[in-house]
């Protein structure tokens, strides 16, 4: 049969085997068989006894190939994403001396990061030889810092620490020799594999869903898988070692049941919705969804709370939505304390049958529920994105390689446990100077990145590999002692330009190496002492200066007012900077302005605008219907009992006292101050009118008052 496709799900309790027809983008379900093992020949998802779990697979092979009668020869399997190790790891470099970082450089970094989860896994499982028995199958840059800060890109960043934090998964060797063994026993060979999480997002989550961070859980019969993605790719994998046996075992525990009546009452009642069963003592009770799933409440918490925490380990956050697959997702209530634990609606944690499979037809019944979403998943991922062996040599020594993705000679790197970092020429020998008494490290060169070949030519680290390819790997080129220049470390510090006053003047700088002045373009040597003073304050350029008389505190103008200390800067002596008060202790800088200001004498006029006193009063008439505003006097100012006139001059820390005057009445009279009207002029009766009543030029006036003055000429 053409375009048939043979895939195996090896998992913890049973085999799955189904026959897949591929036509174009449409996959049909001719048929499917499952068997359960009879032993604990897998344990976790690993096979543990290879002849066992063979004839399983044996006898799997053999009723679908009865009934098709067909010849099945090649598979399509998976390795158990509870098999895959995951790790992150941080690698940092100092390029502080080093030129702009280039993409070789960063992929260097990457690769040095990777090898470190690498050792990091071999010491976990206690024996480094091992260490190339592990395949890196992906990795993921998580973020780049820069002298600790987070940033998108080190290419041509300048800076002191680079750093790189990854996550780097990896797949032993065992698994996958152990799964062609079983397959090889069982006449079959394998024609393309694929990892169990990839093969259950691949036909849940396409790669244009990937961007989202969304995690997938295949909850079994003995372990619960996870995976997550992230930003366009897998992100993570991970296993909690709890799942459908936990909550198996609960349903015995409660109901009085053996293991296998458990398993029964757990299938008819997700199944059905209720089941019938019978306790070890003979009692027989119909049991609900709704009533198991509060009898075993407390492990089916305990099952959500280890995914939660495993989802959350891996991921640092909560994803935006989860998926559950595999027939431990069934559980009841499962997806809505998942949700609860990880914080997130109920409609975002749900279980995804085979109906979410698109493209994927049937000739048969085809089971609807979570458990052969990963079978289906295997054929249609195996299929689409087989993993392929590939051999290269590395330094005359062959290598072989996981083909999980496009390799590139920095895979090969790892897989042959070449250490990326001793293959780094060594930096050269430091030199050790003082500047101004603190010590400071001159480095050396940095050492060129290992010498890269493929095939006779030169290539770059992250260059694509085939099979057969011959690639050959040296040591970089070892740094140089320093060669560094005394304006390489003090920087430009030539003389400068300030105005005092708008008139120009020169700020000159001091350097000494070994208490001898020199130049910028000297060559420093290891031990030199540098000193080094380019920045003066305004105190050392005064007492350098001829204005060395204002290296003091400014003094200030201040009075004392009915005993109260009043300062005004606005007639105080001043020095500013750039129109900015400033100190003794002001750095000087290029081009700066300096302003002096000195004391100032102050006036009464000139005192009481400073204090703003109102001194006078004021009422507003009107006369022959003119509006006129008096004013008088109403408080003054005084100094040893003397009232201060308006031409007196105030002296600093004079002591003054405010006081009102004794009378501040306002009278007919006072209004001939602020008008012109002269009486010797005017022929006849006069009469002084106020408010149109008759009054006399003593009469007292108040705010609001009509005056006049009228006169009558003689007949």
């Amino acid at each position: 049969m053409k375009d048939i496709i043979f895939a195996l799900d090896i998992g913890t309790r049973s085999v799955n085997g189904l026959l897949l027809n591929v036509s174009e983008d449409t996959y049909t379900l001719i048929d499917y068989e499952s068997i359960e093992h009879t032993e604990r020949s897998m344990l976790d998802g690993q096979i543990h006894d290879v002849v066992a779990v063979s004839k399983i697979i044996h006898k799997v092979k053999e009723r679908l190939e009865e009934r098709h009668e067909i010849t099945l020869n090649k598979v399509c399997v998976a390795a158990a994403g509870r098999a895959l190790k995951t790790r992150r790891t941080i690698v940092s470099t100092d390029i502080g001396k080093q030129p702009l970082m280039d993409q070789e450089a960063i992929s260097f970094l990457e690769l040095s990061a990777v090898q470190k989860a690498q050792y990091e896994l071999a010491e976990e499982e206690k024996d480094q030889d091992q260490l190339t028995h592990y395949y890196c199958v992906g990795y993921s840059v998580l973020q780049y810092k820069l002298d600790d800060d987070i940033i998108g890109s080190l290419i041509d960043q300048q800076g002191t620490v680079a750093e790189v934090e990854i996550i780097a998964t990896f797949l032993p060797k065992v698994v996958v020799e152990s799964l062609i063994s079983a397959l090889n026993r069982a006449d079959l060979d394998m024609e393309a594999l694929t990892l169990e999480p990839i093969a259950a997002i691949n036909v849940l989550i396409p790669e244009s869903m990937r961007r989202l961070n969304v995690a997938l859980a295949d909850i079994g019969a003995g372990t619960s898988d996870i995976a997550l993605t992230d930003a366009g790719t897998i992100t993570a994998y991970g296993m909690v070692s709890k799942a459908g046996d936990e909550i198996t075992e609960a349903i015995s525990d409660h109901y009085l049941l053996d293991f296998n009546e458990a398993e029964r009452v757990k299938r008819e009642i997700t199944e059905h919705g209720e089941a019938t069963l019978q306790d070890i003592l003979g009692f027989e009770t119909v049991v609900s969804k709704k009533e198991l799933a509060m009898d075993i409440k407390e492990a089916i918490d305990d099952l959500a709370i280890a995914i939660a925490t495993e989802i959350m380990t891996l991921n640092k956050r909560a994803p935006k939505a989860v998926m559950l697959v595999g027939g431990g997702s069934l559980t009841p209530m499962l997806t809505h304390v998942l949700a609860e634990k990880l914080q997130l609606p109920t409609n975002r944690v749900a279980t995804r049958g085979t109906d979410a499979i698109k493209n994927l037809q049937a000739v048969i019944d085809v089971p609807q529920g979570p458990e052969f979403i990963t079978p289906i998943g295997i054929a249609i991922a195996a299929k689409q994105n087989p993993v392929h062996y590939i051999s290269v040599t590395v330094n005359d020594r062959a290598v072989r390689l996981f083909d999980m993705k496009q390799l590139t000679v920095g895979d090969c790197l790892l897989a042959a446990g070449i250490e990326v970092k001793k293959m780094y020429g060594r930096p050269g020998m430091a030199y050790m100077i003082s500047v101004n008494n603190q010590t400071i490290t001159l480095p050396g060169t940095h050492g060129t990145p290992p010498k890269l070949q493929l095939n006779g030519e030169n290539i770059h680290v992250d260059a694509l590999i085939q099979h057969n390819d011959r690639m050959l790997v040296q040591k970089g080129d070892d740094g140089q002692e320093p060669n560094v220049t005394l304006f390489e470390v003090v920087g430009d510090i030539q003389p400068f330009n300030i105005y005092f006053n708008d008139q120009p003047y020169k700020v000159l700088p001091i350097i000494k190496v070994n208490d001898t002045s020199t130049s910028l373009d000297h060559i420093l040597k290891d031990g030199d002492r540098v000193e080094l003073i380019d920045q003066i304050n305004l105190e050392m350029w005064l007492n350098q200066s001829e204005f060395h008389y204002l290296a003091h505190e400014p003094e200030i103008f201040a009075i004392y007012l009915d005993d109260k200390f009043i300062p005004f800067e606005a007639v105080s002596e001043r020095l500013l900077i750039n129109n900015k008060p400033a100190t003794l202790k002001t750095k000087l800088k290029a081009q700066d302005k300096i302003s002096y200001s000195p004391l100032q004498k102050v006036a009464k006029e000139r005192l009481v605008d400073l204090l703003n006193l109102d001194l006078t009063t004021c009422i507003t008439v009107t006369f022959n219907g003119e509006t006129v505003i008096i004013e008088k006097a109403k408080r003054a100012l005084y100094h040893h009992d003397r009232q201060i006139q308006d031409d007196d001059i105030i002296e600093p820390l004079s002591k003054l006292t405010l006081k009102p005057l004794p009378d501040t009445t306002f009278v007919f009279q006072d209004v001939f101050r602020y008008v012109h009207f002269d009486l010797m002029k005017q022929r006849g009766h006069i009469s002084i009118l106020k408010n149109n009543i008759p009054t006399t030029f003593l009469e007292p006036i108040q705010d609001g008052d009509s005056l006049e003055i009228k006169y009558e000429s003689k007949s």
